[in-house]
């Protein structure tokens, strides 16, 4: 950011006045002309408190939805709300149309569209030719032109893209229209983050014919756009076109954004190029200037990914800000080469670029452009003065009306919020109001002279980052910046000849068991030292990896390109993820000391073996996770991708990891694995539950912390928006070629939608358009699988089961590169519905009802993510609360999880062990060993009912130690009312990121030998937690500790170990898991009898005064993530459901 006074010098006083003066007269003049009943009532409506919701949610309700019948649903909802701001000619029918709708949706509907069409009516066209000609003649009829600007389904793919083209050159033709607005984005649709030069390319061979058209015709084209992140794509395509020859005498414009500090410099830069152009004897420019209408979502796409907000910080600055660029643009000589089109509803900055105009002569190179339909009076009153207003024009297909709903929320959102010159405009009349917008404009005026002007965002990934000291999740690289655009070239032009980890793959390759077996040995010897450190020790060792990472971010995707295939974008967040898990990790390891009621040991020696899907952000994840709790480590990289993981742990050790803590071993011969995973404390492990249960046969007793497959489901309902749902299923399908464990490879239709012709539509557009490449191609979006495909994956790519077709086939482009695959008709418990393939393969099912829906989704083994898009409230309760899986989405992709945002770790088959989260507040407490603290316990009042009841019960008992049993209780109803209530720890607001905790299914707790009491203590706290567990003793209990538990829900049975055996290897097997609470039992021999099922997880520590660590063994963490926005303005959805 810098200041640019010598720009933005005083503005001149006089010509301030006269604006102001300008103003009134226009404002006065406008009370001559009728406003249009239309702008008048949604005026009136979005006066009202609720009014901007209202008319929001009708519009994404009502009108959005393709079946009659969904429609009528919402209708009947919106008709219980409170609508007394419609006058009565609208709350009327909508009123009755909603009683009506669940009789006859038919007739319901048409009342709706009546409301909606007398609502926003005047703001958009109707594109079909026998309406489009009548209106364009009616807003023409006084001299006023038109820049008219399509609208359109979401350009999700080429053929979109090509339709929306097809319809733009139509329009080019018409003799009526000599002016079109479009934008980049709609001529090319997504393309890879870092592909900026290619996209260009892309967008230049697109436009060019719609150009030589248009220059043919005499049309004006206007380049449009909206985010941020289209600023330097819109900009290089435009002059990459009027560069061209055949161009240079045609006169072209491009928008520029006021409310971007960015907006000088860009104007300057552009009227340098077109002075060099008008040189060569080419046509002025032109330059729309507007204050920018995507602010709420500029504000979401900041938010979300840790950026600087690319506008100014309010308001009053982006006034400021639009009035010197202005200033700056209009001046003879620049408006030789670039006219300047004055955009904007505020009558007060209008009159100052008009009046700036007439003293500097150049007002024959100026348009005053408004909104149609807006402020037809004050438009009107305008146009007396200038003698022709430029109108912006929305135009849309009628079965398309829903699309145009982003482009209403904007402007409803203008008319809404109180700081807008809108929410004002027809009051302008009134004396005060009129005082109010003058003192605005006045301090607008103020501000100019000391702008902050520039770019906000400056990130250089070529000039270094520092990582926070304190936990924050670290941006990711942002691609919509030149900088970040060069440094990504070069890495992907090394990637072909990267060598990165080569010499330190071969430096430590084991070939022995002997070796395997004397590296665990020499990690066990050297981790007592380590473990000695206390946490903040070992935590500043985490922060100087975090940097480590960080500073070579470049390196790390370079070498995971050349590996894994992964592309820049998918690479990029790896690292980020990496560099969040060190520094959440630290502040963990520093809570270990910290522990009340408990003292926490750590193992000599973790076995870390990652796969190779994530070769950074996973092995970082394990490693640093066990580092933090003290453990010794043993790191094996996957085999696919160990050069990744060799230069991994060379930048921990250098960043002060002792090398004897953690030693690297690359091995060809499985059979060494087993002889680590014999003689480890303990095994983190990301991959198949093959795998685990492999380990397992091993080793039945082996503490086995497992994060395994995924079978993953988006449910789209109806209610869905349609276009936001199919981006997201496409990108949670395919990003890195489907081979993410959290991948989508399933959705799922529900009702009327499995029939939607333009869910299939743009579908299959999308999926059609994917870039399929390598990596060092960055314009590639799918990059290759990770070997050639064989057995499962390459029957999953080339073979239909019965009744399934394909709608996208698959092709294979080399040994490794495959277009991606679609197919539909997946019928409920085949195989594709029940298999993981891991790579790039979509299939479709079609339900009947939410109810079916949820069925299937949780029908697979696995739990680990889970997808619903509906804007339906009712909906995504129902879904949440039926839904089974460790991490679920509601209204974005499932895939991308952030550490402590969304802690990742499934349910089911998901997961081994602990169940504890990655990257959550649980994850460490789960590796270590606990030992009993005293405490401090003063005077205790137990919260919880269930405890208190308990509580009774044991001071009945003379076997019971009271202090002991007190500690245990206070700590569990401690953690209960704090640590394991639903938390946000984000805060984000337009994403609601909730870790909560669910009751787990089945549970057992066991006593051995010792207290009754800690038994009562720990099942009174699963109780408590909403889990009734199978109470089993070896020895006898109470009469009134029996009837106590069991009047709870609790199942109590006294029986030998042989017995108790014999219950937990027949119930060994359940696809939900069954956790055993084991108190002074024998812990092997419990492993032994259930054949060291990965099903269940024994919980063998003694008890402890520590509810977050005794409560584990009963809940299941759950992360929900929902968008909590409508194009960046906040939703009721989740509204009482999270």
């Amino acid at each position: 950011m810098r200041f640019r006074k010598d720009l933005m010098m005083e503005l001149d006083k006089s010509r301030v006045e006269r604006a102001v003066a300008q103003a009134k007269e226009w404002s006065e003049a406008a009370r001559a002309y009728p406003t249009a009943s239309s702008a008048k009532l949604l005026s009136q409506v979005l006066d009202h408190a609720g009014g901007l919701d209202y008319t929001v949610s009708f519009v994404d309700g009502v009108i959005r939805p393709e079946d009659p019948a969904i429609s009528a649903h919402n209708l009947k909802s919106l008709a219980e709300r409170d609508a007394s701001f419609l006058p009565w000619y609208l709350g009327l029918p909508a009123k009755i149309g909603g009683r009506i709708a669940p009789m006859a949706p038919g007739l319901a509907t048409p009342a709706a569209e009546r409301v909606f069409a007398a609502l926003v009516g005047d703001l958009i066209l109707d594109v079909t030719p026998d309406r489009l000609g009548p209106a364009i003649a009616k807003l023409r009829a006084d001299g006023s032109r038109l820049n008219l600007n399509l609208l359109g389904e979401a350009v999700l793919g080429d053929a979109e893209a090509a339709r929306r083209m097809e319809a733009t050159e139509e329009l080019i033709s018409r003799d009526d229209v000599d002016y079109v607005s479009l934008k980049v984005s709609s001529v090319i649709g997504p393309h890879a983050p870092f592909g900026h030069t290619a996209a260009v390319e892309d967008a230049v061979a697109k436009l060019l014919p719609v150009y030589r058209l248009a220059q043919a015709e005499g049309t004006f084209i206007n380049l449009d756009m909206e985010e941020y992140r289209d600023l330097d794509l819109t900009i290089d395509v435009f002059k990459r076109i009027l560069d061209m020859e055949e161009f240079l005498g045609y006169g072209a414009g491009i928008v520029l954004q006021a409310y971007l500090p960015d907006a000088l410099g860009r104007l300057d830069d552009l009227t340098e190029w077109a002075k060099a152009r008008r040189a060569r004897g080419g046509a002025p420019i032109k330059v729309r200037v507007v204050k920018g209408a995507n602010l709420s979502m500029e504000r979401v796409d900041a938010v979300i990914h840790g950026w600087e907000l690319t506008v100014q910080p309010g308001k009053a600055e982006t006034d400021a800000n639009y009035l010197a660029v202005l200033d700056a643009a209009l001046t003879p000589e620049r408006v030789d080469a670039v006219h300047i089109g004055i955009a904007g509803m505020n009558l007060f900055t209008l009159a100052y670029g008009l009046e700036t105009a007439r003293d500097r002569g150049v007002t024959e190179g100026v348009d005053i452009e408004m909104l149609a339909g807006m402020a037809t009076p004050q438009s009107r009153a305008v146009r007396d003065t200038v003698g022709s207003v430029l109108y912006y024009v929305p135009v849309v297909r009628p079965e398309e009306y829903d699309v145009a709903v982003a482009y209403l929320v904007r402007r409803l959102e203008e008319n809404a919020t109180p700081e807008n010159f809108m929410s004002n405009v027809f009051d302008l009349g009134k004396e005060a109001v009129f005082a109010l917008e003058e003192a605005r404009f006045r301090r607008a005026v103020g501000l100019v002279g000391s702008l902050a002007v520039g770019p906000r965002r400056t990130q250089d990934r070529s000039a270094g980052t520092r990582v926070p000291e304190r936990f924050a999740n670290v941006p990711d690289t942002d691609y919509s910046l030149h900088a970040n655009i060069v440094w990504a070239e070069g890495i992907a032009s090394r990637i072909p000849s990267s060598t990165l980890g080569v010499d330190l793959v071969e430096a430590h390759m084991v070939a022995t068991e002997k070796e395997a077996g004397d590296l665990v040995d020499s990690v066990a010897a050297a981790a007592p030292s380590w473990a000695a450190r206390s946490g903040r020790q070992r935590a500043a060792v985490l922060r100087a990896v975090a940097q480590a990472l960080e500073d070579h971010r470049a390196e790390l995707m370079e070498v995971a390109g050349c590996e894994a295939g992964k592309t820049l974008d998918q690479g990029d967040v790896e690292v980020s993820e990496a560099i969040d898990f060190a520094l959440y990790y630290a502040e963990l390891a520093e809570r270990l000391d910290e522990l009340r009621g408990a003292v926490y040991r750590p193992v000599s020696t973790t076995f870390v073996t990652p796969p190779w899907n994530f070769p950074i952000a996973i092995p970082a994840g394990g490693v640093l996770a066990a580092l933090a709790t003290g453990s010794g480590v043993v790191f094996k990289p996957a085999k696919l991708t160990r050069r990744t993981g060799a230069y991994l742990a060379d930048l921990m050790w250098k960043a002060g990891v002792p090398r004897d803590v953690l030693r690297l071993v690359c091995m060809d011969a499985s059979s060494l694995g087993r002889v680590i995973v014999e003689r480890a404390d303990q095994v983190i492990l990301t991959g198949s539950t093959e795998t685990a249960r492999m380990f397992r046969s091993w080793r039945p007793d082996l503490r086995l912390f497992a994060e395994t497959s995924g079978k993953n489901a988006i449910v789209v309902t109806p209610n869905a928006d349609i276009d936001l749902a199919v981006k997201d299923v496409v990108y949670s399908a395919f990003g890195h070629a489907g081979q993410k464990c959290s991948a989508s490879s399933l959705v799922i239709l529900v009702g009327s939608l499995g029939f939607s012709k333009r869910f299939q539509r743009q579908l299959v557009d999308a999926v059609r358009s994917l870039k399929v490449g390598d990596p060092e191609d960055l314009s590639t979006q799918m990059g290759p699988v990770i070997e050639p495909p064989h057995g499962k994956l390459l029957r999953g790519l080339t073979e239909l089961g019965e009744g399934e077709a394909w709608a996208v086939k698959p092709r294979r482009l080399g040994e490794r590169l495959w277009t991606p695959g679609v197919r539909a008709g997946v019928k409920p418990l085949s195989e594709y519905h029940l298999t993981e393939y891991f790579g790039p393969i979509l299939g479709v099912m079609r339900a009947e009802t939410l109810d079916e829906a949820i069925d299937w989704q949780n029908a697979v083994d696995y739990g680990l993510t889970a997808g619903l898009h509906s804007l339906d409230g009712e909906e995504i309760r129902v879904w949440l609360e039926r839904v089974q899986a460790g991490n679920v989405y509601v209204n974005r992709a499932i895939t991308g999880a952030i550490v402590r945002r969304q802690s990742f770790g499934g349910w089911k088959r998901s997961c081994v062990g602990a169940g504890t989260k990655a990257g959550g507040p649980n994850y460490l407490i789960g590796m270590g060993h606990v030992e009993d603290a005293p405490k401090d316990l003063g005077r205790v009042h137990i919260a919880d009912e269930t405890l208190r009841g308990a509580r009774a019960i044991a001071e009945t008992m003379s076997v019971v130690d009271q202090s002991r049993f007190l500690s245990v209780i206070e700590g569990m109803d401690r953690a209960l009312a704090g640590h394991f209530q639903p938390s946000d720890p984000s805060g984000l607001e337009v994403e609601v990121n909730v870790l909560r905790y669910r009751p787990v299914p089945e549970a057992v707790i066991r006593l051995g030998d010792g207290a009754v009491g800690d038994l009562l203590a720990v099942a009174a706290g699963a109780l408590a937690a909403g889990t009734a567990p199978r109470v089993s003793s070896r020895v006898e209990v109470s009469k009134q500790m029996r009837e106590y538990l069991e009047s709870r829900g609790a199942g109590v049975v006294v029986e030998s170990d042989e017995e108790f055996h014999r219950y937990a290897k027949l119930h060994a097997t359940t696809v939900d898991g069954l956790r055993v609470r084991l108190i002074q039992g024998d812990a092997r021999a419990l492993a032994e009898a259930v054949g060291g099922s990965v099903d269940v997880a024994v919980y063998a520590e003694p008890v402890t005064g520590c509810g977050e660590v005794e409560l584990l063994p009963f809940l299941r963490e759950q992360a929900v993530s929902a968008t909590n926005h409508r194009f960046g303005n906040p939703t009721r959805l989740l509204d009482g459901v999270l």
